[in-house]
């Protein structure tokens, strides 16, 4: 069995791109992973499928790389509207909207949440500055942005071992559904930032990962809005004030265009 897909990416976070609104596409697991396996499948960071929607132009879901199910990407939705002209999408983690500005697209998503239950934790902390440490990155902000996020101010983003300590965060048992993990370091007015997404490892870019360090940024004032975030993928530009939702702007490439072999990848 044949399928079209396309393959897109965000500032290197790259998905695999199906349009499942006029032809079911059931997504187990197994299959997500073998689409993602970058040696066996196409390659990517999460696969995403496209459903219809009564409340928006479309539905948005998103498998990470592990064959896990989430709530929201930031990056991805970049991609789904430059791809469809998708104004407005649904998603687990709330209604998202977008406009094409031609060499960038930007998304506005759902206010931030602070509250321990929001996140979600496991039981009630500070999500200001949690009372939680490992290995010297300590009192990190703790936030939902359509998906739960960690954000840790550090000296030097770059000397933090993150495929060590990213793991060991994301899986702790405080952290009931996993979680973001973001270190990002303020100079030269704008952030520099390394993301270890739950289920994915640690990306090129993540735009729920600006969108939440911006936000973390801007409540602590370390910086205004708008905060330019640097990534190694490239930079985003996020807005926000208190009581709006986050406007997060940069670009969305498409790759290429195939088909899956649905029986190879069983």
């Amino acid at each position: 069995m044949k399928r079209r897909f396309d393959k897109m990416h965000g500032l290197g976070n790259d998905f695999v791109i199906i349009d499942a609104r006029d032809e079911p596409f059931d997504v187990t697991s197994s299959l997500a992973r073998a689409i993602a396996d970058r040696r066996t499948g196409v390659g990517c960071d999460q696969l995403i499928v496209l459903e219809p929607s009564d409340a928006a132009d479309l539905r948005m879901r998103i498998w990470n790389s592990d064959g896990g199910e989430v709530e929201s990407c930031g990056n991805a939705t970049r991609c789904v509207v430059q791809l469809t002209g998708a104004r407005r999408i649904d998603s687990d983690g709330g209604l998202l909207e977008g406009e094409d500005f031609g060499t960038e697209i930007e998304v506005s998503i759902r206010e931030p949440r602070f509250g321990w239950d929001e996140i979600p934790l496991a039981y009630p902390m500070d999500t200001a500055a949690l009372p939680m440490a490992w290995d010297g990155l300590e009192h990190p902000m703790a936030l939902n942005v359509g998906n739960p996020h960690l954000v840790f101010f550090v000296p030097d983003a770059r000397a933090v071992p993150l495929d060590v300590l990213g793991p060991r965060i994301e899986n702790d048992p405080a952290f009931p559904d996993r979680i973001n993990v973001n270190v990002t370091t303020y100079v030269h007015d704008r952030l520099k930032l390394r993301t270890f997404e739950r289920g994915a490892g640690e990306t090129l870019a993540c735009g729920t990962g600006a969108c939440a360090s911006a936000v973390a940024a801007i409540v602590t004032k370390r910086a205004e809005s708008p905060v330019r975030v640097e990534m190694a993928g490239g930079s985003l530009t996020v807005s926000w004030a208190p009581g709006e939702p986050i406007r997060m702007r940069g670009s969305a490439t498409h790759v290429f265009s195939g088909e899956l072999d649905l029986d190879a990848l069983q």
